[in-house]
């Protein structure tokens, strides 16, 4: 082999090694680079108790259940699915039924997640794109108007406006 082979036959490999160790770091990852699971995905996925992970949906209408001290139980739903959620602690000035939400933690053995940090959306005209996707996968968005704020599609069947 000449010089000139040799090293490109080192860079090939070079190249070889780094592509390889890429697609085993980003197969190991897979799962944990998803933003959040939707109630459906948490179902259909048959993910483990104690398995760590952020779920995300919408509060279920007339699932807040205020317990003791600041003990709070809800639901999440995607439209297909609920998932109860217990949270202890302060929740965000903006958490309500019918509003986004992103909570981080873990399922329990029962079925119930155990949540740590609730996330609600900052604003009234924000919803992170990854709930907008999920309420439009399962059919339960509709398009905000011009000048309107995007609301989904159960508020928006029941008359409500986004302020």
């Amino acid at each position: 082999m000449t010089r000139r082979q040799r090293r490109l036959a080192l860079i090939a490999a070079g190249l070889g090694v780094l592509a390889l160790s890429a697609a085993l770091v980003l197969n190991a990852l897979k799962d944990s680079i998803v933003f959040f699971n939707s109630p459906t995905d948490v179902a259909e996925k048959h993910i483990r108790p104690g398995t760590r992970m952020r779920l995300g949906g919408l509060v279920a209408q007339g699932s807040v259940m205020r317990g003791d001290g600041l003990t709070v139980r809800f639901e999440v739903t995607d439209g297909n699915h609920a998932l109860g959620v217990t949270y202890q602690g302060a929740l965000p000035d903006l958490f309500r039924e019918g509003q986004g939400v992103v909570a981080e933690g873990t399922l329990d053995a029962a079925g119930e997640f155990k949540a740590d940090s609730v996330l609600a959306k900052h604003d009234e005209r924000y919803m992170p794109k990854e709930v907008a996707d999920a309420l439009k996968r399962q059919g339960h968005w509709k398009a905000p108007e011009a000048g309107t704020a995007a609301v989904p599609l159960a508020a928006a069947k029941s008359g409500e406006r986004a302020p």
